[in-house]
């Protein structure tokens, strides 16, 4: 007999998640994978069990394969596109422009796929919070949606989906690390004010608003240090 998986996952899944929100640097990667349970088996052999334990080396070696072999939909919104729709006076804030984001990823794949049995978003909101937000949306779809903490690690789906936004997040850091010359680091900490002020005294605002996420506290922060 077939070992239960956690949480009935016998069923054809839809699983979104978005790398990038916390971090100051780079853009917003938000993923929807669609996974058949027959699928399970050769994912877990590969490793996909938990994407929270794998390191950067192996996201970047998983990713293709998984790129290659499950529907996915990867949407990402870089720094520049980030800023120009997201702050006071524009269009979103941090949650919406997600909420955005994963209603984009998965209605789009909902084009390409067979139904699936259920669709579950990494909860980085409230339900009714989403709900308030998706209203402003174009693209509508009427599958319920199942919003779970933690669900990469109790669903196959939303792992895949973290692996491939994880490797579009670093990717994008990358490329706007060989554009600036500057090695961007990942994350908010104090680290990225250091960097950030670099940039400032390079590049200018313009800098900033090519490579880092503007309304986070790091731009003050950042523009305090250069005045020191």
């Amino acid at each position: 007999s077939k070992a239960k998986s956690p949480a009935g996952q016998n069923l054809a899944l839809i699983g979104s998640d978005e790398v990038g929100n916390g971090s100051y640097f780079g853009g917003l990667a938000v993923v929807a994978s669609f996974v058949t349970p027959d699928e399970h088996a050769w994912l877990k052999k590969l490793g996909v069990d938990d994407s929270k334990t794998l390191n950067d080396i192996k996201i970047r070696q998983l990713a293709p394969v998984l790129e290659e072999k499950i529907p996915h939909k990867a949407l990402l919104l870089s720094p520049q596109k980030y800023n120009q729709v997201v702050g006071k006076g524009k269009r979103h804030n941090a949650v919406s422009v997600k909420v955005a984001l994963h209603n984009q990823a998965i209605y789009l794949l909902l084009q390409e796929v067979a139904r699936p049995d259920k669709i579950v978003i990494d909860a980085f909101t409230s339900q009714k919070n989403y709900e308030k937000y998706v209203k402003a949306e174009t693209n509508h779809f009427d599958n319920p949606l199942t919003f779970e903490e933690k669900a990469e690690g109790k669903y196959l789906a939303v792992a895949v989906s973290s692996i491939i936004a994880r490797n579009l997040f670093l990717e994008n850091l990358d490329k706007l690390s060989q554009e600036t010359g500057f090695i961007l680091p990942s994350g908010a900490g104090n680290k990225s004010d250091k960097v950030a002020s670099q940039i400032l005294a390079a590049y200018g605002m313009s800098g900033l608003e090519h490579t880092a996420k503007l309304h986070f506290a790091n731009t003050q922060k950042a523009q305090a240090l250069l005045k020191k």
